[in-house]
């Protein structure tokens, strides 16, 4: 079979089908999209739908084994070019273009050239387009959320509950955690993330074929049947919002657009962190770049990059919607090839960000020299001898909370720390507003405004504590295998529905030749 070679003079004019410009511009560009995304999907839905017709007496075995053999023959066909077909204007898109290679295949069998046309019965491009936009989008997503549970699972590695941290509220220094526990909150995140890019995915995956151009057809088909042979689950059943509805792309763009904002957050930390005021996460050489002025400088510039690629990742996710808002709802090609197509962008940068992100994570480690300088210079223990006079000397925490603010304020002025500063200094405080002298000594002073003890006592479900860390990990680990437990049954039902479709061709084929 010969791949067309007409040029582009065969195109129209602007009296004639297609104008000129409208082919450069529009269908060019849809033609090379539908060869780049969609021909595999194309001709798998073909053999489906063929299979159905024959099943349901609409073709006999001998039609749907020519049909067969054809979409073979384009297969090959498409499988031995080295370079896309260019678009001359003598077919509208790429699959009258296919639809002409099968019928010059049908009549180099021999057989009655109508069988071509037969496999059109019942359908229109309306409920062939979004099948295979469909089938792109799940197996996208299928891709990108395992990109996502491989973060999870190297965050998870790195989630060390001993490493003693500074955690950070509106930019300034708060509370001593650990590092586990701060990783432990983005995993979290991820995993919701990954949630959200599965009910998008149960949204996209819902065959709409059988609604032809938006009302049905008068013809027996059986949707389930090529459901099924697709590895739809379930069929989308009004036929209008088969075609009319574009939920399935906003639920999936949608979704990786949250996904890029905590990426995007996540980075910006660690942008914030390695800064050198701050200087309490340190990345290896390998993602440190050197000024090629300034000898001294190590710039962590990757953590620019993953910022810029969850920005990028977010904004073609907003572009796709933005291109939906307020479309009527109908069918349009506002939710046709060219926005599939720029959606694409969103889950090439998301792969790009999730990879990059992953191996910074696996080689930074924290600073615990910085840690603890910053620790000391902010008083970020303070909260907890708050908690300890109210747990060890019964004060109601107003009263409690003034003593640790007024103790605060003096070591500001003083320039002392909770490690240096006298313990009379805490007594005299602590007199002047309980009344009374306190009854822990100056061992139990310093005990409680460690970082160690501060982390140690917050046992809570979801605390920095080494207990509480310990089960979230294993609750976060768990959640993990299960994530990975769902991407493996989609893949699982799609691979029996190629089985399923197999099948059912060898059984009509063996019926068209009496075996």
């Amino acid at each position: 079979m010969s791949v067309s070679t007409a040029t582009p003079a065969t195109m129209g004019s602007d009296d004639r089908f297609p104008a000129p410009v409208y082919a450069e511009t529009v269908l060019a560009p849809g033609f090379l999209h539908g060869q780049k995304y969609l021909v595999g999907h194309l001709l798998r839905l073909h053999r489906a739908h063929a299979t159905m017709l024959a099943e349901q007496g609409l073709l006999d075995a001998a039609q749907a084994t020519a049909l067969f053999k054809a979409l073979d023959k384009v297969e090959a066909t498409f499988a031995a070019m080295t370079a896309p077909v260019a678009y001359t204007g003598e077919f509208e898109d790429l699959f009258f273009y296919i639809e002409k290679l099968i019928a010059a295949d049908i009549a180099a069998q021999k057989v009655d050239p109508d069988v071509a046309g037969r496999l059109h019965t019942g359908r229109s491009r309306n409920d062939i387009d979004h099948t295979l936009f469909k089938m792109a989008l799940r197996e996208r997503l299928d891709t990108l959320g395992t990109a996502v549970l491989d973060l999870v699972d190297t965050l998870i590695a790195r989630a060390d509950a001993g490493t003693i941290i500074l955690a950070y509220t509106h930019g300034q220094p708060a509370q001593p955690s650990t590092y586990g526990h701060y990783l432990g909150a983005v995993i979290e995140t991820l995993l919701r993330d990954f949630n959200r890019l599965m009910e998008a995915r149960a949204v996209v995956d819902r065959s709409p074929l059988g609604a032809a151009a938006i009302t049905t057809t008068g013809f027996p088909l059986d949707r389930q049947r090529v459901a099924d042979l697709l590895g739809f689950p379930v069929i989308l059943r009004n036929s209008y919002g088969c075609i009319a509805g574009a939920d399935y792309t906003a639920a999936t763009y949608g979704a990786i657009k949250l996904m890029a904002l905590s990426l995007g957050r996540f980075a910006q930390d660690m942008a914030y962190w390695t800064a050198y005021e701050v200087g309490q996460l340190r990345f290896s050489d390998g993602f440190v770049q050197i000024s090629s002025i300034m000898p001294q400088k190590r710039n962590p510039v990757p953590v620019e990059h993953m910022r810029l690629l969850a920005s990028l990742t977010a904004g073609h996710a907003d572009a796709v919607l933005l291109a939906l808002h307020n479309t009527p709802f109908i069918d349009m090609n506002d939710n046709e090839h060219e926005v599939h197509g720029a959606g694409y962008e969103a889950f090439a940068t998301a792969h790009r960000v999730l990879a990059l992100m992953a191996g910074v994570v696996r080689s930074a480690e924290i600073n615990s020299r910085r840690v603890r300088a910053n620790i000391e210079a902010s008083y970020a223990t303070i909260t907890e001898l708050a908690d300890s006079l109210v747990r060890e000397e019964s004060l109601p925490f107003s009263k409690a909370h003034h003593i640790a603010a007024t103790l605060a304020r003096h070591m500001q002025a003083s320039g002392e720390t909770l490690s240096n500063v006298p313990y009379q200094t805490f007594a005299r405080i602590f007199a002047e507003t309980a009344g009374r002298e306190p009854t822990f000594d100056e061992a139990t002073f310093r005990r409680v405004t460690t970082p160690e003890h501060f982390v140690a006592v917050r046992k809570l479900p979801g605390g920095p504590a080494p207990e509480a860390m310990a089960e979230s990990l294993a609750i976060y680990t768990g959640e993990a295998a299960d994530a990975r437990a769902v991407i493996a049954a989609h893949r699982a039902r799609d691979a029996a529905s190629k089985e399923l479709l197999a099948d059912a061709m060898a059984t009509l084929m063996t019926t068209a030749t009496g075996a």
